[in-house]
């Protein structure tokens, strides 16, 4: 119980930033439909213009900000658990090859391509599972969270599979409102200066409005483009500051399937979906298309039938090669990724692996 007061102290202090945003956001709607829109505006037209299209900015921004905060995480399925056979043979054996072959046997069905920087299988030694590729594990939500961004103390919440559309569009969002709060306000704030306006106390609040407008815009634009490159890139900010490393060697690009699949990977294939934060994004988040140059050298071949997949009890199905065609030619299908592997059939042979120790990753 003495444990769970501090941690209890530090949930409530991780919803302070969120608070503040809250509030930031509700004097931001004060200060602009009610001093600026109806108290200051004297033109009956720009009024109902300024406020409808406020309004529709604010559902928007208030609709995806709610999305990113609120929408749990996803964790890596079952399959990647380790039974409890497995686990107990993980606390008996001692580090070394003995834990390495443990979690050779235990991931060889699954879909994991990416390895740690010495060439281990990727294990969570606290949620005791082997992470999915892209997966890491959260110290503020001591979760392994599935495609995992970062964790943005903004929203109280990873930023991962389940919510990275959301938090794009809340970006996008907030920079627009932001931007028609600073583009409308800015003739009542230059009329602030030179004293064209009522010394009224709607006057100090369109010239705050304006600031805090135009501050948060020039620091939105800047991360709101960063995210527009990982997306075209399709990589993480973890991805992006950490290359993943595969079992060939490191590869930046290893995920990148183009521009518009990379686009489709997030957004999802129906346009319609795209603007609205809603889920919509491609995938299950414990399994990704690669693109990868190199053939995989681990990989088992299965001759009489490589476009099939590896089916667990659960009926979940990962595919069974990582996809590639070539440096430059793309998947033709997102929707049918083994199709490609025949392409890829004759691999290199005779190279070598790195040697696999085991090696913990946060």
């Amino acid at each position: 119980q003495s444990s769970g007061s501090p941690r209890r102290c530090r949930r409530v202090l991780y919803w302070i930033p969120v608070v503040f945003i809250s509030l930031l956001l509700g004097w931001s709607y004060y200060a602009y439909a009610i001093q600026l829109c109806i108290v200051s505006m004297e033109n009956i037209g720009e009024q109902v213009v300024c406020l409808m299209a406020y309004h529709l900015l604010f559902a928007m921004f208030v609709w995806s900000y709610w999305k990113t905060i609120f929408t749990l995480p996803m964790n890596p399925s079952k399959e990647f658990h380790l039974s409890y056979a497995e686990k107990e043979l993980l606390e008996r054996e001692p580090r070394g090859e003995a834990h390495q072959e443990v979690l050779r046997r235990a991931a060889k069905d699954l879909p994991i391509y990416t390895r740690t920087m010495s060439g281990a299988i990727r294990y969570c030694d606290r949620c005791q599972l082997i992470k999915p590729d892209r997966c890491h594990h959260c110290s503020v939500c001591d979760k392994c969270i599935l495609k995992m961004d970062h964790h943005c103390p903004w929203v109280n919440n990873c930023v991962g599979f389940s919510n990275y559309k959301f938090f794009l569009l809340f970006l996008a969002y907030s920079l627009l409102y932001c931007l028609f709060i600073a583009a409308t306000d800015l003739q009542y704030f230059i009329r602030f200066w030179t004293n064209g306006l009522p010394d009224t106390q709607a006057k100090f609040h369109i010239m705050f409005l304006f600031f805090a407008a135009a501050m948060f815009s020039v620091s939105l634009s800047s991360l709101f483009g960063y995210h527009c490159w990982l997306v075209s890139k399709n990589k993480s900010t973890l991805e992006a500051f950490r290359n993943p490393v595969f079992r060939h060697g490191t590869d930046k690009n290893g995920f990148s399937l183009g521009f518009s699949k990379n686009m489709r990977q997030v957004f999802g294939d129906e346009k319609k979906y795209w603007l609205l934060p809603v889920f919509s994004s491609q995938g299950d988040g414990c399994s990704f298309p690669t693109c990868l140059v190199n053939q995989d050298p681990e990989q088992p071949s299965t001759p009489a039938g490589l476009n099939s997949t590896v089916k667990n009890p659960e009926n979940h199905q990962f595919p069974a090669k990582p996809l590639r065609e070539s440096q430059s030619h793309l998947l033709k299908d997102s929707q049918t990724w083994t199709e490609s592997i025949a392409n890829a059939g004759k691999g290199k042979a005779g190279m070598s692996n790195p040697a696999l120790t085991m090696e913990n990753e946060t």
